[in-house]
């Protein structure tokens, strides 16, 4: 996989890989190829997810009229490096078949573990995930698993070979952001691997927020393809994750109990104490 040759002091590292940007979008659900093309180029991701089996399927891009062909012409015009999905996987062995005829198709072997167990909220089968990851790990992929925010799952994810997990903040779909704070902050506390929130997030606020926590990185779909105005939304959540990022490191104030000054009282002079409305202030 190809990767930004103008690295930031701060790249998001995965696998040993660097990239220039800690946002990845997803490439479905945009209202035409067009819009997809132009969100690209304002939020610079450093992937695009796609889905094999989607473009398989031959539905086309955004209901644009689009083929499958022509998707993959835009894939290559974009030149940002492609993250093969498993989506609408519901065993161990339908994963692995579709990672490995994505690793054919998208000449990669980078893969987005998605193993669903609940169809109506497409949440993770956490019972299953693990041992996804670990016979794909073993046949060579570089796995980004889509999971919960549960602690002991992501935990084994990383020791079946997993360096790096990729938590929700929410359902997917539904722009929620963080419906968990308290599992999400306590699970980026516990694990040091990288970690980048996938699903959930609606605003800008929302990226910022999780990155301001700790997270390497966020990726998105449905918050940018069904925004009003997707290429305007693209940029607004690159800004915000670089934002939570520089906040991140510049390391925030401790919360106070009590209202502090900004302004030291201490040598004020004493005729500001008999100035007009002195005694009500």
């Amino acid at each position: 996989m190809s990767t930004t040759p103008d690295l930031p002091a701060d790249p998001l590292v995965l696998y040993g890989e660097t990239f220039a940007s800690r946002l990845l979008l997803g490439t479905s659900r945009y209202p035409s190829p067009r819009v997809l093309e132009a969100a690209v180029a304002r939020a610079r991701p450093a992937m695009l997810t796609a889905s094999l089996r989607r473009q398989q399927g031959a539905a086309p891009l955004g209901g644009s009229g689009e083929t499958p062909n022509a998707f993959w012409d835009l894939l290559r015009r974009l030149a940002v490096p492609v993250l093969p999905n498993t989506a609408g996987c519901h065993s161990v062995q339908e994963a692995v078949t579709t990672a490995q005829m994505a690793r054919e198709v998208f000449e990669t072997p980078w893969i987005k573990l998605e193993l669903i167990g609940d169809d109506y909220t497409l949440q993770p089968d956490t019972l299953q995930l693990v041992d996804a990851a670990e016979r794909l790990i073993r046949d060579g992929f570089k796995v980004l698993p889509y999971c919960t925010e549960d602690l002991v799952v992501c935990q084994r994810l990383v020791d079946v070979g997993c360096q790096a997990v990729m938590p929700w903040a929410a359902p997917i779909g539904t722009g929620r952001g963080p419906v968990n704070p308290y599992g999400m902050r306590i699970l980026r506390e516990r694990l040091s691997v990288p970690m980048l929130v996938d699903a959930g997030l609606g605003l800008p606020s929302h990226a910022c927020q999780v990155m301001e926590w700790g997270y390497d990185g966020v990726l998105l779909t449905t918050a940018v393809a069904l925004a009003q105005d997707p290429v305007a939304m693209a940029g607004a959540f690159a800004d915000a994750v670089q934002a939570g990022r520089t906040a991140r490191q510049a390391g925030a104030m401790a919360p106070q109990d009590a209202a502090q000054p900004s302004t030291p009282v201490l040598g004020t002079p004493f005729w500001h104490q008999d100035a007009p409305g002195a005694a009500n202030a």
